[in-house]
Order: C-alpha cells, then sequence, then structure tokens
C-alpha cells in the first residue's frame, strides 16, 4: 500500500507534458527546413495553457508532437511521464489514448447525430453499453445539448458542432485536451462559451489544456501563456501578450 500511494504521489507530481530542447525539420536533404528551434516546456497536470504567436510560426507542428500524431526527430518530450522519441507505433497509439483533440474544423461526421459523433470516442474503450450511453449523454447535456443529441450537424450552428467536438474530446475522460483553433470559426460569444465549457469541465476532471489560438479575447482564461514566433519560444512578455 505506502509502495503504491508513493507510485501515485510521484505520477501526480510529474508534469502532464515535457519537452526539453526539441527540434524538428520538414523536408529532407538541401530542401530540409527546420521549423521548430530548442523548444523547452513544462506543462503541469491540471494547468491550462494558452499558445499563441503569428502564423506560420510552428504552433500546429508543435501541438501535433505533443499529442504524438507526429514522431518526435529530436530532443525530448514525454507525456504522462512516456517518452515519445524513438516510440514504437504501439507506445504512440497508447499515448494517444490519454490526449482528446479539439480543431478549428471540429471534424464532425455529418451522417452521424450528435449522439453518434460522440460515440465515436468511445469505440476503442473497454466499457459496457450502458455505461457508454450514460457518458455520452452526460457530456452532451454539460455542453448544453441535452435537446440537440439526435441532431445532425447540418442542423446545428457553428457554436453547437464546436460544442459536439468538446463533448467528443472528454467522453473517454482523457487526462490532456489539446486544442487547435477551436474559436476561429466562431462569434466572440460562442468562442468564449465553449473555451468556458471546456475550461469548466477540465477543471472539475483534473484535465490538463493546450490551448492553441490567435483569439486574444480568450486569453484571461489560461493560467499561462506561452508565445511562440518563427519556431522559437520566446518570453510573452517581450512581445506585448498577457493575461487580461
Amino acid at each position: 500500500m505506502t509502495q503504491s500511494l508513493e507510485t501515485d504521489a510521484i505520477a501526480s507530481s510529474e508534469p502532464a507534458i515535457s519537452i526539453s530542447h526539441l527540434n524538428h525539420y520538414y523536408g529532407q536533404g538541401a530542401l530540409r527546413k527546420q521549423v521548430l528551434f530548442d523548444i523547452n516546456l513544462q506543462i503541469n497536470r491540471g494547468e491550462i495553457v494558452i499558445m499563441t504567436g503569428p502564423s506560420g510560426s510552428g504552433k500546429t507542428t508543435l501541438l501535433t508532437l505533443m499529442g504524438s500524431l507526429r514522431s518526435v526527430q529530436d530532443g525530448n518530450l514525454s507525456i504522462l511521464g512516456q517518452a515519445l522519441l524513438n516510440a514504437s507505433k504501439q507506445q504512440m497509439t497508447l499515448a494517444r489514448r490519454n490526449i482528446g483533440y479539439i480543431f478549428q474544423a471540429h471534424n464532425l461526421l455529418n451522417f452521424l447525430t450528435a449522439y453518434q459523433n460522440v460515440e465515436m470516442a468511445l469505440e476503442i474503450q473497454d466499457m459496457s453499453a450502458a455505461e457508454a450511453d450514460t457518458r455520452i449523454r452526460t457530456v452532451l447535456s454539460a455542453v448544453g445539448l441535452e435537446d440537440r443529441m439526435d441532431y445532425y450537424p447540418s442542423n446545428l450552428s457553428g457554436g453547437q458542432k464546436q460544442r459536439v467536438a468538446i463533448a467528443r474530446a472528454l467522453v473517454s475522460q482523457p487526462k490532456i485536451i489539446l486544442a487547435d483553433e477551436p474559436t476561429a470559426a466562431l462569434d466572440k460569444k460562442s468562442g468564449r462559451d465553449v473555451v468556458e465549457i471546456m475550461e469548466n469541465l477540465a477543471r472539475e476532471r483534473g484535465c490538463t489544456i493546450l490551448l492553441v489560438t490567435h483569439d486574444n479575447r480568450i486569453l484571461d482564461l489560461a493560467d499561462r501563456i506561452v508565445y511562440l514566433e518563427d519556431g522559437y519560444l520566446v518570453n510573452p512578455a517581450s512581445v506585448g501578450v498577457s493575461v487580461q
């Protein structure tokens, strides 16, 4: 019992995401181009971090590396204590099971209802149909769509579609949420609403959030802001970025 408690304490004190001296390149030979330069970053468990910076600065590339959607080439990157450098496909798949993804284009399947889109995220989970149904209905209700579960995406507004995407990301109860420009296609109120929903649900579950955005209207929702420019992490204060 003592050993188990010690193990749990060590696990809870480990950063959710730990990155040191990370570099990344596209292309080969003479066309090889470096896009990330000596990235060093730690994100603690339960922390909400916003990453901002100009278009083309490498934010999405860094996000896909953290999400185990792209192989680490050079440097160290660990997710929940698991190192991803030289990780096998199986290890990368296992890492992804602890991560929920939310994208700008929400990526809903138009031939499935809101309920069915969320249900897809549970297909690889080992649980009964009754438990899955409870989870789906609970999370859709939590994002304010209890009366839209049987609606198809074509009958939902942009904000409602993004709420379905949030529900899909959270239904498997991941330990990390990675969101790439989730408010880009939304108006001010809808954009803030979906981020506040994400924030509240994540805090209830002790989930870590990394949110990539250009949206200055939601910066105050973060515990911390990091700024990426031309592939380098820089001090946000030096470029006039601050939590409101």
